[in-house]
């Protein structure tokens, strides 16, 4: 009886390799390309808010990976602030991602209640970040059937106007129970009435008319200028 002879297959060791090879290395590429961090980071559409803040609120000062992080992730993050009414995050090429976003315009600091009062008449208890604004301060109380009128005054004043008060007091006197005065950065003081609120937007034209001149404007009646001695 003859025995049959069987032919042992020999493995063939270099195909494999360099199958585990190309693995291992497309392996290693597809990593690297995903941990690839942020290049750059640009912040747009801020008047208030300084880009330290929304970075650091946002998570990606220490520039994670760009692949990796959620865009929608950060949008709810940065949603989360008072400040910010909607973000959006958007990744560009070259491993930029570009985050924009809406302020909740600040209107005043209330040093009665020690509050930032927002456009949208949010208010929220001062910390911290209220360095983050420029914005003026209301320094004595202002009566409940006065302040909403009063806060939506303020809401209808520009924003580079905003910028120039310093301090706002509630001032009435007998004939009008309605008045405020301005304190201005610039040494001058307003008078205003709830009803003539606005008229502050032109505060720019009226000092391009005073001559470099300190003294009390009165918008709230007469519209006259009153020069310090």
């Amino acid at each position: 009886m003859t025995k049959k002879l069987v032919k042992k297959k020999k493995l063939k060791l270099l195909p494999c390799f360099i199958v585990l090879l190309l693995f291992g290395g497309l392996s290693f590429l597809v990593y690297f390309f995903l941990n690839l961090p942020i290049k750059n980071l640009i912040v747009k559409n801020t008047v208030y808010l300084n880009d330290d803040y929304v970075l650091e609120l946002a998570g990606v000062k220490d520039y994670p990976s760009f692949w990796l992080l959620s865009t929608n992730e950060i949008e709810k993050k940065l949603e989360t602030s008072p400040y910010i009414l909607e973000a959006d995050v958007e990744r560009n090429f070259f491993h930029v991602l570009v985050i924009s976003v809406t302020e909740n315009k600040p209107l005043f600091i209330n040093n009665t209640n020690h509050t930032v009062v927002f456009a949208d008449k949010e208010e929220v208890k001062i910390d911290e970040e209220i360095d983050l604004f420029r914005v003026p301060r209301l320094i004595n109380y202002v009566p409940d059937n006065k302040y909403k009128t009063f806060v939506k005054g303020m809401a209808n004043i520009k924003k580079d106007i905003l910028g120039k008060i310093s301090d706002i007091e509630y001032q009435p006197n007998d004939y009008d129970k309605d008045r405020f005065l301005l304190y201005m950065d610039d040494g001058n003081m307003v008078y205003l009435t709830l009803t003539k609120f606005d008229m502050i937007n032109y505060y720019n034209d009226v000092l391009s008319q005073l001559e470099n001149k300190k003294g009390i404007l009165y918008l709230d009646n007469g519209n006259h200028f009153q020069i310090m001695e």
